[in-house]
């Protein structure tokens, strides 16, 4: 598939971009409608976004920059030679953990600016960021990225010569980890979006950034180990150790809440 969606003249609209791009007004769609329900002004979410993104895009590219595929093509030690090319994030290269951090920067500098409650905000925003997520992963397939394995698995994505791992030249079908990441973030959008309206009035202000919390990175943990590219410490990939920390804590912040007895938080009635 072309990554150009539209070219003209010097003007080129690139997939991933789009897609990106996309994914995060659809997250901030929701959120708008989340905060209204929770009667808050839903243009917070839109004034909002432009700090996430800008924080978001940072932090996800720095996190690129600086961890190192096996095999890749790119990584810090080709960075260093060619710093111009860090600014081009049109051609790939955008890690979501490092997103994630960049994006809940954003937020927290927004609310601090508005002098808001930050967890609540956390609560509306996390749930909707799987939406973004998973749209976003289609930048990958587009862009032929962060594949997995090789496989002959009849749902294997064939990767053109030119975007193989050094030293799995030989092989053409790979698994398509961001289909699998795809459909892992799309189904936790939908189940935390159940749970932030049918217990609505028994969650507590954090208990959904939590939930964020264990059901990305625990899906991530498995993705993760099918990959090929990985920068690895200690026999795990660094998301997996990211991933790994982010489940225990957020599982043991809701155990340990609802052990200590905390009073719910008070929602609007649905």
């Amino acid at each position: 598939m072309n990554p150009e969606m539209i070219r003209i003249g010097p003007l080129v609209i690139k997939w991933y971009g789009v897609l990106i791009m996309g994914g995060a007004v659809l997250a901030a769609y929701f959120s708008a409608r989340g905060a209204q329900r929770r009667g808050h002004d839903p243009e917070y979410v839109w004034d909002m976004l432009i700090w996430v993104l800008f924080c978001g895009i940072v932090g996800a590219r720095l996190y690129h920059v600086f961890s190192s595929p096996v095999g890749g093509a790119v990584g810090w030690s080709y960075y260093r030679e060619h710093p111009l090319e860090i600014l081009r994030i049109w051609n790939g290269g955008l890690a979501i953990y490092g997103a994630l951090a960049g994006g809940m920067v954003g937020v927290a500098t927004y609310v601090w600016y508005r002098k808001l409650v930050l967890v609540e905000w956390f609560d509306i925003v996390l749930p909707n960021v799987l939406l973004a997520q998973a749209i976003g992963r289609w930048g990958n397939f587009v862009n032929q990225e962060a594949y997995g394995a090789p496989t002959d698995l009849p749902w294997a994505i064939y990767i053109d010569p030119a975007h193989r791992i050094q030293g799995f030249e030989q092989y053409s079908h790979f698994h398509p980890t961001f289909l699998y990441e795809f459909i892992w973030c799309l189904v936790g959008w939908l189940v935390l979006g159940w749970i932030s309206r049918r217990y609505a009035n028994r969650l507590r202000d954090g208990d959904l950034t939590a939930f964020y919390f264990v059901w990305y990175p625990f899906g991530r943990f498995f993705v993760e180990a099918l990959r090929i590219d990985a920068w690895t410490m200690g026999g795990l990939a660094t998301a997996q150790w990211i991933s790994l920390a982010s489940v225990l804590l957020a599982t043991a912040f809701l155990v340990g809440r609802r052990l200590l007895g905390r009073p719910a938080a008070s929602a609007p009635p649905q």
